[in-house]
């Protein structure tokens, strides 16, 4: 049986937590490379700045994203555009 003390669990916690930094950190680390190594104009499309709703289109594919901080980003960079 695993030690069930508070110092087991917190122990436990943790390493789950550390391990899931290092996953996190080579996710972030695999999607930096693909984009890196995507060459060729990239357009985001904000269909609603206050739902975060964005479509990516990169090549011959879209992705739909929902991202509040980005999408507000995008449109606070149009509106500043258009003054």
């Amino acid at each position: 049986m695993g030690d069930s003390t508070r110092r087991g669990f917190v122990k436990n916690s943790a390493a789950t937590a550390a391990g899931m930094t290092v996953v996190g950190a080579l996710l972030t680390e695999e999607a930096q490379a693909r984009v890196a190594a995507h060459d060729g104009p990239v357009i985001a499309c904000v269909h609603d700045a206050r739902t975060g709703e964005i479509s990516v289109l990169a090549r011959d594919r879209e992705v739909r994203v929902r991202d509040r901080k980005l999408a507000a980003r995008i449109a606070n960079a149009a509106r500043r555009s258009t003054r």
